[in-house]
């Protein structure tokens, strides 16, 4: 081996020695690299559009969060599966709802959110009719673009709701949305700012059901504020999600929709279409592929109770075997 060889050899182990620390750059970086991830597939991935990290051996992938608990435990879940199979992870959590964290997907700010089918599929295609779990998830490909790709959906679904106390719902007499119709006009909901103006928020429940509240209270979404103010008689109503342990605990009333207001919410990677390779698709996938409600309401239940959420995400990989 000449001379010339070897200076050319050693250049190329220190470059590549130098691409491995920029990957752990960022101050909001849970980052983490395997051995057993140096011959993970990469085919096919790239940087984000905007980013300027440079991937590992087993690639790298920053992935976000919406401002709530469930879905904070969501990216965990995400985010420590990917870890195992040597994916250098970067965490961006609770980075608000989704008028704000899509605009960061699509600049690359993030290359992966959990995601709630429906909802999705509202926000890219506002003229959609598709309701159900296969017709919503069929039509999201031709909605996102080829910018955007969906991963395999789980059979976990945890849709909005509007819901009562129990004693709200013994004064009016009240099971469906359409019941509220009656008393809306004197009664107080509370939900968070963007449900006020979203299709399926306020001005849904005008459009399908004639509901008009006297007064709109900003709290969160469906998070502790809403959840107190109900059980405290703040607010009348609220949008709580259905997977909120509040609702078995604190035994408010989900109202019947049976104008279909609220679509299927099966929860799906939605992913930058240049970050996906073979490890990361066949990791979320399997991930999407144990994850039930009745699972998925238990977790919430953990956490609700005061446990980590990163905690409860890898005990639960660990129960099925994916870490």
């Amino acid at each position: 081996m000449n001379r010339t060889r070897v200076i050319s050899m050693i250049a190329a182990v220190a470059a590549g020695a130098l691409a491995l620390t920029a990957c752990g750059s960022s101050s909001t970086t849970a980052t983490t690299t395997s051995a057993a991830g140096a011959g993970s597939s990469t085919a096919g991935s790239s940087a984000a559009p905007g980013s300027s990290t440079a991937p590992t051996a087993g690639g790298s992938i920053t992935i976000g969060s919406a401002n709530f608990a469930e879905n904070v435990l969501l990216m965990n879940i995400y985010a420590d599966a990917l870890k195992a199979k040597g994916i250098t992870v970067n965490l961006k959590p609770k980075i608000g709802s989704r008028e704000v964290y899509m605009p960061a997907l699509q600049d690359g700010s993030i290359d992966l959110i959990p995601e709630y089918s429906g909802s999705v599929l509202a926000y890219f295609d506002k003229t959609s009719t598709a309701a159900t779990s296969d017709a919503i998830y069929a039509a999201l490909p031709k909605a996102i673009g080829d910018k955007f790709k969906v991963l395999e959906q789980s059979k976990a679904e945890d849709k909005d709701a509007v819901v009562v106390s129990a004693s709200v719902a013994a004064k009016y007499s009240l099971k469906t949305i359409g019941d509220l119709k009656a008393h809306s006009a004197d009664l107080i909901f509370g939900a968070s700012p963007e449900y006020k103006t979203r299709a399926n928020g306020i001005p849904g429940l005008k459009a399908k059901y004639g509901v008009v509240f006297g007064t709109y209270k900003t709290l969160d979404a469906g998070g502790p504020l809403s959840v107190a103010a109900l059980k405290n008689g703040q607010i009348d109503a609220s949008n709580i999600f259905s997977t909120d342990p509040a609702v078995s605990a604190d035994k408010f009333v989900v109202l019947e929709d049976p104008l279909g207001l609220y679509t299927a919410q099966n929860i799906v990677p939605l992913i930058n279409a240049a970050k996906v390779t073979p490890t990361i698709t066949t990791t979320l996938n399997a991930i999407s592929a144990k994850l039930d409600t009745a699972s998925l309401t238990e977790l919430n239940n953990q956490v609700a109770g005061g446990k980590d959420s990163d905690a409860v995400a890898q005990e639960w990989l660990k129960a099925q075997g994916l870490i």
